[in-house]
């Protein structure tokens, strides 16, 4: 008992010397909730389900594991229902906005599919180190945000030590920031009150610190320093501490770059001499992490002319753990960070792409294409008629790299695949579309997998593909000898077990508004 309310004066006292720079780290996460839950325009919606999904008088109604997908943004939920006439999409229970690295919880909420705004209850959007909370949010405006008694914190706990608290928080994305009736607590005691409080969101310069606690740093200090190098050069210096790991160090700059300055590149860098590198929060077993961490990244786009682009996403991790460790946000989306350059020729018909990707992190288990090429032609229609084709096709050299000590054996191979589709699209009555469409699909391997007799036991969960095959191993090696299923050795994989999988009708149901710009539709398969 003595030892635990030791450990809690320590924290309070900390608490107490870190409230006025709580403040600054209120500014620091202001970008939080702006641009959370905005979604592009035109961008039409899909929603699944696993439950029973209904469809009645202009409401469609889905429910257990609703699944929505509009552009860059996922939403999660228990239950969904669309409302044609208001183009209003009411959410229950367990809702998740996830977008781009940023996560967004509530109980409940609304989504506008016209407006774009949503409305929610009981909110909470997270970036570590920062954590705040809302009763309700509210769209304002195409880039403004309302929040009413927001709680803001930098510690990871239900019950925080300290945290901020505000009647209403107006933001305006890419621009400011205002809180009206601003308190600040140690525990549940009041210690300093601010009438109103105002922060620009411009990156020109600025300066932030940040404390913050959590269950994997410890009590740590977070320090940013944004700043312009030159007209086209943007950097972020991290000088930060973590109490239970040392002194860290990060360099992330941003250059654009080319004509009209229209190409860019994000370089992301962070080291640290971690003092306790075996420090694990979760059940799965660590072994060989180094004392040395650090992690440097490239997100780079250059366009050289309006039709051709090259991408680059590039990543070099100490350790596999580093980035959830360090990077939570990043991790909970990309978990394994990818290695891949692509090169890109775009046509009003046909797409043409280059990609190579490799094994960088050699702790990581890679699919390697070196390379892939890709043509993807454009749905059009044939000699002007009333017919249309799309088609796909490419080739990769495939090698899949497990990692150095996993006891498992490489192994690679050739693929090409193609697809092509012809479409007859109809509409009767003013309101009945029907599409006949006909097509083929092939795909050849260089070399298959001899399964022998493995069994493959479905997945109980119904969002889990049933496709993970188990990975070779110097006891059990890939095989090219042949494969008791199919031949695949230079010719195009025949396999009379799949035809039925292969060859099945299908059937789509699709009701369209002309005022509505988002297109609905029902699935059932057979």
């Amino acid at each position: 008992m003595a030892l635990q309310e030791a450990s809690a004066a320590v924290r309070s006292a900390c608490a107490m010397r870190t409230l006025v720079l709580l403040l600054a780290a209120v500014f620091a996460s202001a970008g939080l909730v702006s641009g959370e839950i905005k979604t592009p325009q035109n961008v039409p919606i899909e929603i699944t389900s696993t439950g029973e999904t209904t469809y009645e008088n202009g409401l469609a109604t889905a429910r257990d594991n609703v699944a929505i997908h509009l552009g860059n943004t996922d939403i999660y939920a228990d239950y969904a229902q669309y409302n044609s006439t208001t183009h209003d999409v009411e959410l229950r229970g367990h809702v998740r906005i996830y977008r781009d690295t940023s996560l967004y919880t509530a109980e409940s909420g609304v989504y506008n599919t016209e407006t774009k705004k949503i409305r929610t209850a009981n909110g909470r959007t997270e970036s570590e180190p920062y954590y705040l909370s809302g009763a309700d949010v509210n769209s304002i405006s195409e880039n403004g945000y309302l929040v009413h008694d927001g709680t803001f914190t930098t510690q990871d706990s239900a019950k925080p030590d300290f945290h901020l608290h505000a009647r209403k928080i107006r933001i305006y994305e890419k621009d400011r920031v205002v809180f009206q009736y601003v308190t600040a607590y140690v525990g549940k005691v009041p210690v300093f009150w601010w009438p109103y409080l105002y922060q620009s969101l411009s990156d020109t310069f600025s300066f932030s610190i940040s404390p913050a606690y959590t269950s994997n740093w410890g009590p740590s200090l977070l320090t940013q320093v944004n700043f312009p190098i030159t007209d086209n050069i943007k950097g972020r210096l991290r000088l930060d501490y973590f109490g239970r790991r040392g002194p860290a160090i990060g360099f992330d700059p941003i250059i654009d770059y080319g004509k009209d300055e229209n190409s860019e590149a994000r370089i992301k860098s962070f080291y640290i001499q971690d003092q306790d590198p075996n420090l694990n929060q979760t059940s799965i077993p660590r072994q060989g992490v180094p004392t040395g961490r650090y992690r440097l990244s490239l997100e780079d786009r250059t366009n050289f002319t309006d039709s051709i682009y090259g991408i680059a996403n590039l990543t070099k991790l100490s350790d596999p753990y580093v980035m959830e460790d360090y990077y939570p946000g990043e991790f909970r989306v990309d978990p394994v960070p990818d290695n891949v350059v692509a090169l890109t020729k775009t046509n009003p018909f046909f797409t043409l792409t280059g990609i190579t990707r490799f094994q960088a992190n050699e702790f990581f288990t890679t699919t390697e294409r070196l390379p892939e090429v890709v043509l993807d032609i454009k749905r059009h229609g044939l000699f002007g008629g009333p017919i249309f084709y799309e088609g796909e096709s490419g080739f990769a050299n495939l090698r899949l790299q497990f990692p150095d000590d996993s006891g498992f054996q490489n192994y690679n191979t050739d693929r090409f695949d193609t697809f092509h589709q012809l479409t007859y699209p109809n509409t009767y009555f003013g309101w009945l579309s029907i599409v006949p469409r006909v097509g083929f699909r092939g795909t050849y391997y260089g070399k298959t997998w001899d399964l022998g007799s493995t069994t493959f036991v479905p997945p109980s969960n119904p969002l889990v593909p049933d496709f993970i095959l188990p990975p070779p191993t110097t006891a059990n090696p890939v095989k090219f000898d042949g494969d008791v299923f199919r031949t695949g050795r230079g010719s195009f994989i025949q396999d009379l077990a799949c035809l039925g999988e292969c060859a099945k009708p299908r059937v789509r149901f699709g009701r369209t508004h002309a005022c509505d710009s988002t297109v609905h539709k029902l699935f059932l398969r057979r």
